[in-house]
């Protein structure tokens, strides 16, 4: 089988669903609304071979009790993936569109890792639509400098050399690098289904265009703390213990600065709670809900 077609089976046990932005991209979602209450949102990471089955475990349960709806961002999983140029503000206009003609009611976003800075900026971009932000080991609270723009503009022209682009995508997408890369997020072993659903959905066609330029550190916001979220005026929790890819050495300070914000840690994990902490992280999810 051409590795660039390899069949990608549903991520979610519930039906998947599409809509066509205002720019003409295909955006595919998972979505059951039985359920009451305000409508859950999950939004999976950004990295090499992400997909909504991250979120698996914590959908599967609070489908039936919740609205839920679990989004493909553009370029990855079901949803279209062109050669296009890739930006944040590209991220956050297709889950302003998703809120804004799918999902409707206020939502409770749930989004992973750097997905978080899309959805703070589209909860800026679009407050009446976002309940609250629940942000799982969110980036933007390190004190690592970013590339200058230059520079990453610089390092994405290189990753999209012909011949260089495919070998390299190649690479970090293969099951041993996938295995690793997943490996270093889990205190104990990588559920299998998780390893297997990361290599299939990194062997869809044009699957390298968006994890090239997430590769060129070209979709991170630069200050993000101030431009992003600083600006926020509704709930936020954040989950965040240890992370192998993020570090969080400013984000103490700037919870106990914000009186909106909340932070739980449920130690020990590296950045997947949703797998190895499901019953606290639940319980968590319900006391901030009940605030």
């Amino acid at each position: 089988m051409n590795s660039q077609h390899a069949h990608l089976p549903e991520a979610l046990a519930a039906p998947r669903q599409q809509f066509i932005t205002a720019r003409g991209e295909r955006i595919a979602y998972y979505a059951d609304v039985n359920g009451s209450g305000h409508p859950l949102v999950f939004i999976h990471s950004i990295n090499a071979a992400p997909s909504s089955f991250e979120w698996q475990p914590l959908f599967a349960h609070y489908q039936g009790q919740r609205p839920v709806y679990c989004l493909d961002l553009i370029g990855f999983g079901h949803s279209e993936r062109p050669n296009c140029v890739y930006t944040p503000e590209l991220f956050s206009a297709v889950i302003v569109e998703f809120l804004t003609r799918v999902v409707q009611p206020p939502a409770e976003v749930l989004a992973l890792s750097l997905s978080s800075e899309f959805a703070a900026r589209a909860a800026l971009a679009a407050p009446a639509l976002v309940h609250s932000l629940i942000l799982v080991s969110p980036t933007g609270f390190t004190t690592r400098p970013l590339p200058s723009a230059t520079a990453a503009r610089l390092i994405h022209r290189l990753l999209r050399l012909p011949g260089l682009s495919q070998w390299l995508y190649d690479l970090v997408a293969s099951r041993r690098s996938i295995r690793y890369f997943l490996g270093r997020s889990f205190i104990g072993a990588v559920p299998k289904a998780l390893i297997d659903y990361a290599h299939a959905t990194a062997h869809q066609l044009g699957a390298r265009h968006a994890p090239l330029t997430f590769l060129s550190m070209q979709l991170f916001t630069p200050n993000a703390m101030t431009q992003l979220y600083s600006r926020l005026a509704l709930p936020v929790l954040v989950i965040a213990d240890q992370d192998p890819y993020i570090t969080f050495e400013q984000l103490d300070a700037f919870v106990a600065a914000h009186s909106t914000w909340r932070i739980a840690r449920l130690t020990p994990h590296l950045g997947m709670p949703q797998w190895e902490k499901l019953p606290e992280m639940i319980a968590v999810l319900a006391q901030f809900w009940r605030q």
